[in-house]
C-alpha cells in the first residue's frame, strides 16, 4: 500500500509523518483491495482553535474519501481513519451482498 503525504502551509515533522503512516496502515487489515492512500494535511486559520484539516482519500477498488478538522493533526487522522474504516465495511457488505 502506498501512502502519500501532503502537507499545505507547514513542514510536517518526523513523528507526524510516522504517526500517519501507523495510523493509515491499520486500513490495510480491513481490505486488500486498497492500493493507494492519499493524506492531504493543512493548518486552516493559524490563529484560531479546530484549525487543522485531514483529507484521507483511499483507493480500494472504490474512491472513498473522508475530511476532518480537529484540534490537532492527530485527532484528525483518527477520526478520518475511524470513517474510513466504517466506509471500508459499508463497501465489504454491498460487495458481497452481489
Amino acid at each position: 500500500m502506498e501512502i502519500n503525504i501532503q502537507a499545505i502551509r507547514f513542514e510536517p515533522t518526523e513523528r507526524l509523518q510516522d504517526f500517519v503512516h501507523k495510523k493509515v496502515g491499520k486500513l490495510e487489515k480491513f481490505s486488500d483491495e486498497i492500493r493507494k492512500v492519499e493524506v492531504s494535511m493543512k493548518v486552516v486559520k493559524p490563529e484560531t482553535a479546530m484549525n487543522k484539516e485531514v483529507a484521507l482519500r483511499v483507493n480500494a477498488g472504490a474512491e472513498l474519501y473522508a475530511e476532518k478538522v480537529c484540534d490537532t493533526f492527530e485527532e484528525a487522522i483518527d477520526n478520518c481513519v475511524d470513517a474510513l474504516l466504517r466506509q471500508l465495511q459499508k463497501n465489504k457488505e454491498k460487495s458481497q451482498n452481489r
